[in-house]
């Protein structure tokens, strides 16, 4: 595990630990000394902590003029013992929205399980970014299953249209944009 990095191809353009309206600005990483870990696994140096024992994040864009952020994930993301949720919306989620994101993508390719407890900080959430959204994209099929379970699309978006995202070859402005009309597909 400690050989999956954060997604660095647009570190030119945004690095969150250089931002001084990121929640991790400041931060100082080592390129070689690992020191969080997943279940006794060592992590890479790169991903941020925000409270969570399991679940890891890398903001790798975020645009304030047009409010929105790229946040991509790493672990597992447990609600039921860790309530990562809680610390996702307060520590993270919540700095962010203060400073005007109202558009929320998160990646979670490397999110390996997903365990459920309560709805109230996704609702709280989804309340908090009243015109905005928060969209869930390349998650795997097992923890979306979960997610469906937990009724939790009724305040983030995920599902078919959201999976398979060839974001990677895309610049910031362009996933942005991507996620942005199939967004308005859906309300309409």
């Amino acid at each position: 595990m400690h050989l999956i990095e954060p997604y660095a191809r647009w570190r030119d353009l945004y690095a969150a630990e250089e931002d001084p309206r990121s929640p991790f600005y400041g931060r100082t990483y080592s390129e070689t000394e690992c020191h969080n870990t997943i279940y006794n696994y060592y992590i890479h140096p790169q991903w941020d902590e925000f409270g969570s024992s399991t679940l890891y994040c890398k903001i790798i864009f975020t645009n304030y003029r047009e409010g929105y952020t790229v946040i991509e994930l790493m672990g597992e993301w447990n609600d039921c013992i860790h309530n990562d949720i809680m610390y996702l919306k307060r520590d993270l989620a919540d700095a962010l929205i203060e400073e005007g994101i109202s558009k929320f993508i998160l990646i979670g390719e490397n999110v390996l399980n997903f365990h459920y407890s309560d709805d109230s900080y996704y609702e709280e959430w989804f309340d908090d970014v009243e015109d905005g959204w928060i969209v869930f994209i390349n998650f795997r099929d097992h923890v979306l299953q979960e997610m469906k379970r937990a009724r939790i699309d009724y305040y983030v978006m995920f599902g078919a249209m959201f999976q398979q995202v060839a974001w990677r070859k895309l610049q910031p402005q362009q996933l942005y944009r991507l996620v942005s009309e199939k967004m308005s597909r859906l309300i309409r």
